[in-house]
């Protein structure tokens, strides 16, 4: 472990054993990295019950955005010291699954690129094409794994790492009747969001009345956080997106409900901030200075958990027969005017 000298990799194994009394953990798979072999890790608690919620963080798909990793293992740091003391969580994750993917993307972080070694990028690599115009290179490209964004060879099976996040995801989460699933990332914009599907299309996904009742359960409840909630086709469209992927894999199910969202941690504010950060590579998608990295790690801990505990009480707030159709058209005049008629 440490010849590995990959520090996330080092903190998420020692929470791993430190944890071991409350979490059930696995390798999915190892990736090689400048002649080292590096696992996928993924780490459960909480509730067996195969019927209970669950909610998976994911982190690390691209391995120049260190703060996402950072972000999660900072959580599972918290989660288990509240373990020995808080009663509360205790009766919460009898009832709730938790799962955690911090590292996805360990080959990647290893040698400080997006891509995985194999030069592929992982948000890029599903079977999936955008039904619309997406941007040159940036919304993915089978030309050259020496160029950004490359989705892997047409017809190609998906990479082992975007193989054990699907694996994860069908198992853990698309089998319950409730799931919720983020992703975090950072590099994009002066404001932290929250995007949720679609990146191949500018239409809106099944479950938009789902994804609408929680942003305004989560404007009721924290009325002054700093979200900003929107699809992420707001934005740009892309090819590949593996959330699209297992999103539609899933509508399927009736009366299943899968909300995969995505933190994009607004990198542009740390440079604005700090414009020194522009000439690092790792300071474009990551905080440098040591109090505002800080800031960072504790600043989210409020929406990682109000996550949890929305999903445990999914029941009281998850828009029935009655009122989905409501909570649609408030989507739709809230996000989609001039798409949806």
């Amino acid at each position: 472990m440490r010849q590995r000298e990959l520090p996330e990799l080092i903190e998420l194994e020692r929470l791993m054993e430190e944890g071991r009394d409350h979490f059930v953990s696995r390798q999915l798979c190892e990736v090689e990295a400048s002649g080292q072999r590096l696992p996928v890790h993924v780490v459960c608690l909480g509730s067996n019950d195969p019927q209970a919620p669950a909610v998976g963080f994911f982190g690390g798909i691209h391995g120049l955005e260190r703060i996402g990793t950072q972000v999660l293992l900072a959580f599972m740091r918290s989660l288990l010291a509240r373990l020995g003391w808080d009663r509360a969580l205790h009766h919460q994750l009898e009832s709730i699954r938790l799962v955690f993917m911090p590292l996805i993307n360990p080959g990647g972080m290893k040698l400080h690129t997006r891509s995985n070694p194999r030069g592929v990028d992982l948000m890029r690599n599903a079977p999936v094409d955008a039904r619309e115009r997406v941007p040159f290179l940036v919304g993915g490209q089978r030309w050259s794994a020496r160029l950004p964004w490359y989705r892997g060879a047409a017809g190609a099976a998906m990479e082992a790492e975007s193989q054990a996040l699907a694996k994860v995801v069908r198992d853990e989460l698309l089998s319950r009747k409730f799931s919720l699933a983020l992703d975090c990332h950072s590099g994009f914009g002066l404001r932290d969001r929250i995007w949720f599907p679609y990146a191949h299309s500018r239409m809106p996904f099944a479950q938009l009345a789902e994804v609408y009742a929680l942003k305004s359960l989560l404007d009721r409840t924290y009325p002054h956080h700093p979200y900003l909630f929107e699809p992420q086709s707001h934005q740009y469209l892309t090819h590949g997106d593996l959330w699209d992927y297992l999103c539609e894999s899933q509508q399927a199910d009736a009366g299943q409900v899968f909300l995969p969202l995505t933190l994009e941690l607004g990198s542009w504010l740390w440079i604005k901030k700090n414009p020194r950060q522009m000439f690092s590579l790792s300071g474009m998608f990551n905080p440098l200075v040591p109090h505002r990295q800080q800031r960072v790690l504790r600043s989210h801990l409020l929406w990682l958990d109000f996550l949890t505990r929305a999903a445990s009480a999914y029941q009281h707030w998850l828009p029935n027969g009655e009122n989905r159709p409501s909570h649609y058209q408030d989507a739709c005049a809230s996000w989609y005017q001039g798409v949806v008629r």
